[in-house]
């Protein structure tokens, strides 16, 4: 009776040895943007005021991130808590039940403050579905220096006729300056992002009314001729590697006059710690034909639960701190005002602390309000989104289009056996899921 006793009371004193909060672990898969590093960096700051949480990052290349990302969930494999998505996948995996509906993050979250553009972009029916980090579009950055010792005025609002022959005129290649940089690694989310916001302008589109791939039309060609010429002409070598981060680390270290990409960018090549150009930077609107469209996109990295997740709860409160007005607080008490997470939330651009010190402001929240998701394109498509195409078919398809473009790029191949690889390629798998005969 003794030893059932004393095994009892072990038993009991073990039991009570037991922290009553057991940590949860989130796993969170991200992204290896500079905004994302920086919240690694503060995570700290979660895990300090809930001690039951702590936090393992996965972060990943932006192409291999959407592949490990996408496997994991449509194979319901479970490996992350926490995901970083695009406003690509948050309608698509929405209406698949891939994704935990955000209702509950909190009070004080104000739903209400972020950008329409992108809370629409982000929800279904209604309802979010994901929480954006930061919001994005696209804008023209460049050198003020260069331009004016060219003689040469950046417009508000430029057209591609100016972008290419200030491109021109503003290389220099034996002193190792590139007029333009612009993305070339091939990826639906890299060069093609790039490339179908450029399309939008020409006034091409992915797929006309019914399904049918338009690359053999004289608005791809247009598009991927001027593209090709330019970068051959007033691009770096070796451009068909570049994505974002290889052309903003080119932008930060002076061998660019012009960089068109993500207006997030902007931070970081006026930010003094990063860029060795940071006092000479001009923004302007993203290029147009003329003909109603500027080459600006619309994206948002977002936080995202996976459906089936054990540890909703856990990952609600981290979603609801990495994405809330305080957070841009707390950076903003870091690493100044100029480097809060841009583009999802209106208090921001209301805010005289942030608009003092961010010249970028401006152009960016009329860049993310002038591109339309719903009508990307001069003529009518039956597809939502502004440098992609919200079907689940087009991350296959985006990135097989990408490789020809980039070959085409490289020189490996043509502008027209790229085009013409593209429109043989999309039709079949147009064909395969069904879309056309």
């Amino acid at each position: 009776m003794r030893n059932v006793l004393g095994a009892l009371l072990g038993a009991a004193a073990l039991l009570a040895s037991v922290p009553s909060n057991a940590e949860t672990t989130l796993t969170i898969a991200t992204v290896n943007n500079g905004d994302m590093i920086r919240m690694q960096g503060l995570t700290g700051e979660f895990t300090a005021a809930n001690p039951d949480i702590s936090v393992k990052w996965v972060t990943l290349e932006e192409n291999v991130l959407r592949q490990r990302v996408t496997t994991d969930m449509a194979t319901k494999g479970g490996q992350f808590d926490v995901l970083t998505i695009g406003t690509y996948e948050v309608p698509i995996w929405a209406k698949k039940n891939w994704l935990v509906p955000l209702d509950h993050l909190g009070a004080d979250y104000d739903v209400g403050d972020l950008l329409p553009r992108i809370r629409d972009a982000v929800s279904v029916d209604g309802k979010l579905y994901a929480a954006p980090f930061y919001g994005e579009s696209s804008m023209v950055m460049y050198r003020t220096d260069l331009f004016q010792k060219a003689g040469l005025t950046m417009p508000e609002k430029p057209t591609w006729d100016f972008i290419i022959d200030a491109a021109k005129k503003l290389t220099d290649k034996s002193d190792g300056v590139f007029g333009i940089c612009l993305r070339g690694k091939a990826g639906w989310g890299e060069n093609m992002a790039f490339l179908t916001a450029m399309a939008n302008s020409y006034g091409a589109r992915w797929f006309d009314e019914k399904w049918e791939p338009q690359f053999n039309s004289p608005e791809w060609k247009k598009t991927l001729s001027t593209y090709v010429d330019l970068m051959k002409q007033a691009g770096p070598p070796g451009a068909s590697s570049n994505g974002f981060n290889e052309n903003l680390a080119l932008f930060d270290a002076g061998k660019c006059a012009m960089w068109i990409d993500a207006t997030v960018a902007a931070s970081f090549v006026t930010n003094p710690k990063d860029s060795r150009v940071a006092d000479k930077v001009g923004f302007a609107l993203a290029p147009n034909t003329g003909l109603g469209k500027n080459a600006n996109w619309l994206w948002a990295w977002n936080l995202a639960i996976p459906a089936g997740s054990k540890k909703v709860e856990a990952a609600e409160k981290f979603i609801a701190w990495a994405t809330s007005k305080d957070y841009s607080r707390l950076v903003a008490s870091k690493e100044g005002w100029a480097n809060v997470p841009p583009g999802t939330r209106t208090s921001l651009y209301q805010n005289p602390d942030y608009l003092k010190v961010a010249p970028f402001a401006k152009p960016t929240l009329e860049s993310i309000d002038t591109a339309d998701p719903n009508k990307p394109t001069v003529k009518p498509v039956p597809y939502v989104g502004v440098q992609y195409a919200a079907i689940p078919e087009f991350q296959g398809i985006g990135t097989q289009v990408g490789q020809q473009f980039s070959a085409a790029l490289s020189g490996s191949t043509t502008v027209e056996q790229a085009l013409s690889a593209a429109q043989a390629s999309t039709e079949r798998e147009m064909k395969r899921a069904g879309y056309i005969k």
